[in-house]
């Protein structure tokens, strides 16, 4: 097909847009085409571009060589299309657009298409793989159009919100020095220094840090950020981070700032409002509460200790846990019973067994009298307190697990949640923020027998906690904080150190000697010698946010370009093999793994 130059056409509408107040007026638009219905004399097309659909109209008063067109054009062809808004005949209701329609008075071809590999709709059944192979495609449909346009919004507020607290963008670089950050770094083989590599940033951490010491007192970038690891729904080798570092400030500075952030984003974007102060909770209320430290605060169903209730009772699982050290917990799933048969709580009962737990008991009140699974190990008036204490009633399934603490929070966090999906008793388009602070400074590790840091080894201790650093790890908390959404780690933050001699003792307490400390850390560690105001910050996953406010189940709807589960990006077949002489000038040989 000869394809048409814009001429003297230039757009000056976009499809979406045009509404009846535009009838009468002389038009241009273009975009692609959605489909074109050939009713003989009448052609309609459907005109697609980004802000939505609008109805071409050809009829018999159509110049004929404008009409042959209009023929000829076919599902994705590219057009430009010049005409009269007018009153459409046949309404849609189901379109913005639906009540006009422009009467083509000159179309232009500017691009054709071949038959795409699926139809491009807003609900498309093509699988998934198919359609990030053709992201290209898959890209022009309405709700990956939207959800992009909806993270450029929230980029925007970003940028003007921290605008006006004085927040100065800064970039930092993406080629930077390998350090330990917890994950994998991906690597960059320097040319010019054969044999030694850079970095792709997990964070700018220290670079932020260093701009603190360097007089910028408060600190933005839409930082991109990358880390090796394996992926799942919410995590990517490469994600962005509304990265944010601020001078002269505590704990509460910076949380009241990412309320007021949040309260803004909220509004702009969504029309919500959201109540701040945010709730708080410490991260040992957030365990116990919730069997999480990023707890899903919209329904209830939270964990209740009974161990002293069951310490001296007759079913030894129970008071043998508790007189071992453990403890015995429940979730009471209320009005549960109709759902969860014997049958459901068995495969539940497996569920928990893969995720760490050796078994579960339960109550069930489905019928007049109670369904216990360990009742005939109990006397009547243990079963009644335990009841009482697990506030059980006629309609309720009641969960027990008993082993050691930490175990037992992590399988009923999980459980939890496990059944109120089940249950169907999380609300839709309810966003509970909250923030979980003091969390723990060390976490033991029992394959080492040795304490491990949490978080990086900028972090600071609360200052009652200092004492214990060389005696007692456990008692020892961080001036961490995380925010929450629904159940998902938005952010995560601390105040850091600034004072060289705690922050030598921090990298000594993790293990470090001194040529360790000067050769990952040895830039930092001098720009400390030079005066280093009190800071602290935080990094938000724009990535989840965005992912969140949308409702989305996978990062991959809020990305242009994802990687799939493999780190590979279907559509341009990276990562790919480069030539030798490529190789060569890097100054490096492979060796492919034995088959």
């Amino acid at each position: 097909m000869q394809l048409d130059r814009m001429g003297n056409l230039r757009r000056t509408s976009y499809c979406g847009v045009l509404r009846e107040s535009e009838i009468g007026k002389e038009v241009v638009v273009a975009g692609w085409v959605q489909r074109r219905r050939d009713l003989g004399q009448i052609i309609f097309i459907d005109l697609r571009d980004r802000t939505g659909i609008v109805q071409l109209a050809f009829d018999d008063k159509t110049d004929r060589e404008v009409f042959a067109k209009a023929e000829s054009v076919r599902s994705e062809y590219v057009l430009m299309a010049k005409g009269m808004v007018r009153e459409r005949s046949s309404k849609n209701a189901d379109l913005p657009t639906g009540n006009i329609e422009i009467e083509v008075t000159d179309i232009k071809v500017l691009g054709s298409a071949e038959t795409p590999p699926f139809e491009i709709l807003p609900d498309s059944d093509a699988n998934e793989e198919l359609r990030l192979r053709y992201r290209y495609l898959d890209l022009r449909r309405e709700p990956l159009q939207n959800n992009i346009m909806l993270r450029h919004r929230i980029a925007k507020v970003t940028r003007d919100y921290f605008d006006e607290n004085g927040f100065i963008e800064i970039e930092t670089p993406m080629m930077i020095k390998s350090t330990p950050e917890g994950a994998r770094d991906y690597l960059v083989p320097s040319r010019i220094h054969k044999g030694s590599f850079f970095a792709l940033p997990q964070s700018p951490q220290m670079y932020k840090q260093i701009l603190m010491l360097s007089g910028f007192d408060r600190y933005i970038q839409l930082a991109r950020c990358f880390r090796d690891e394996d992926l799942r729904a919410d995590r990517q080798p490469e994600f962005t981070q509304i990265d944010l570092e601020m001078s002269f400030v505590d704990v509460d500075d910076i949380l009241t700032l990412i309320e007021g952030f949040m309260k803004r984003l909220f509004k702009e974007v969504l029309g919500k409002d959201i109540v701040t102060p945010l709730p708080r909770l410490t991260f040992n209320e957030a365990m116990e509460k919730y069997g999480s430290d990023k707890p899903d605060t919209r329904f209830d169903m939270t964990i209740t200790d009974v161990s002293d209730v069951v310490a001296n009772c007759g079913f030894g699982v129970f008071a043998d846990t508790v007189k071992n050290g453990g403890t015995v917990r429940v979730i009471n799933a209320k009005n549960a019973a109709s759902v969860y048969t014997r049958k459901e709580i068995d495969k539940l009962t497996e569920h928990a067994k893969g995720i760490g737990a050796k078994g579960l008991a339960f109550i069930r009140w489905a019928e007049e009298t109670p369904n216990c699974s360990f009742a005939k190990f109990m006397s009547e008036d243990e079963m009644s307190a335990l009841m009482s204490a697990a506030n059980c009633e006629k309609g309720d399934v009641v969960i027990f697990v008993a082993d050691r603490k930490k175990t037992v929070l992590s399988v009923l966090g999980a459980l939890r949640l496990e059944m109120a999906k089940k249950l169907g008793i999380i609300p839709k388009d309810t966003y509970n923020l909250l923030w979980i602070t003091e969390f723990p400074f060390f976490e033991y590790n029992e394959e080492t027998g040795k304490y491990d840091a949490m978080h990086h080894p900028f972090t600071a201790p609360m200052d009652e906690c200092l004492q214990y650093l060389d005696t007692d790890p456990e008692k020892v908390y961080a001036k961490a904080y995380d925010l929450v959404l629904n159940g998902v780690e938005l952010s995560s933050g601390s105040i850091r150190i600034s004072d060289p001699d705690l922050q030598h003792k921090m990298f000594e307490a993790l293990g470090m000697g001194e040529e360790e400390i000067k050769e990952k850390f040895g830039f930092l560690v001098d720009a400390y010698r030079y005066g280093a105001p009190p800071h602290g910050g935080m990094g938000i996953g724009l990535d989840r946010l965005v992912m969140q406010l949308l409702g989305s189940d996978s990062l991959r709807d809020v990305i242009a370009f994802p990687k799939v589960s493999n780190s590979s990006e279907l559509m341009s077949g990276a990562p790919s093999f480069v030539d030798k002489q490529q190789l060569d000038d890097l100054g490096i040989g492979i060796i492919l793994p034995k088959e």
